[in-house]
């Protein structure tokens, strides 16, 4: 499955120890980040992570282009729901394509802990279910 990552500042420790403590299931995944978060990810845990722009430079952009063309499986976007952002429209935007193009968001940890074991245990396959099309590549 393609994974994308990205985190707001104040969520990119989390998301970096999120990806600590799941990195057995994630390495078994083709990942893609927004340039910061994709560093440190990658410094932490040297997963494979192909690495866009910094998300207010461009890379929430790049990521959604990728979700619209269904390149992208499964997001974690840890959110920071308290601080206002000037890229805001680009975390909407997200949002939006993911529920257009049924693709599964995990905007805290709780979700995507959830998200994340079913993939470790194979039960979250849903391509096949909500776009048979996307399931053969």
């Amino acid at each position: 499955m393609n994974i994308a990552l990205l985190s707001h500042d104040k969520k990119k420790e989390l998301m970096v120890r999120f990806c600590i403590a799941y990195k057995p299931i994630l390495a078994k995944h083709s990942l893609c980040a927004t340039g910061t978060t994709g560093k440190l990810v990658h410094e932490a845990t040297g997963l494979d992570i192909v690495k866009f722009l910094s998300g207010a430079q461009g890379g929430a952009q790049q990521i959604s282009s990728r979700i619209a063309y269904n390149e992208i499986d499964l997001v974690l976007f840890f959110c920071d729901p308290l601080t206002p952002r000037a890229h805001e429209p680009d975390a909407t935007s997200i949002l939006r394509l993911c529920d257009v193009h049924n693709i599964p968001i995990a905007t805290n940890v709780a979700t995507a802990e959830v998200l994340v074991q079913g993939l470790g245990r194979g039960d979250l396959d849903w391509r096949d279910i909500v776009n048979p099309k996307k399931a053969i590549r």
